[in-house]
């Protein structure tokens, strides 16, 4: 079962550069992670300085291995640093999946 994991992030403008150089360095780090599918980088149209990350996992326990990983933290408490608010993480599942018991 695969999972999409979204992940809201607010930067006021000046931060920008520096929030999209870690971003694309932590991108580069999950592409090397088992179970990555694919990701996204989006940049609200509405909500200036709002990011939305979107990634696909083939399991929760693929996602959670990556999101518990000290060097993805490493990298994670720099760009928390350059928000406004904390980041916002949500993973969905299809809604006919069943749920995984470890969640």
């Amino acid at each position: 079962m695969t999972v999409r994991i979204l992940i809201e992030r607010t930067a006021e403008t000046d931060r920008q550069g520096e929030l999209l150089e870690l971003m694309k360095h932590l991108r580069a780090k999950a592409l090397l992670q088992p179970g990555y599918i694919s990701g996204e980088s989006l940049l609200s149209v509405d909500k200036p300085g709002m990011h939305l990350v979107i990634s696909t996992w083939h399991s929760l326990a693929d996602w959670r291995a990556w999101e518990n990983q000290p060097e993805r933290l490493a990298i994670v408490a720099q760009i928390e640093r350059l928000l406004t608010t904390p980041s916002k993480t949500n993973v969905f599942i299809e809604p006919w999946a069943k749920l995984p018991e470890a969640v």
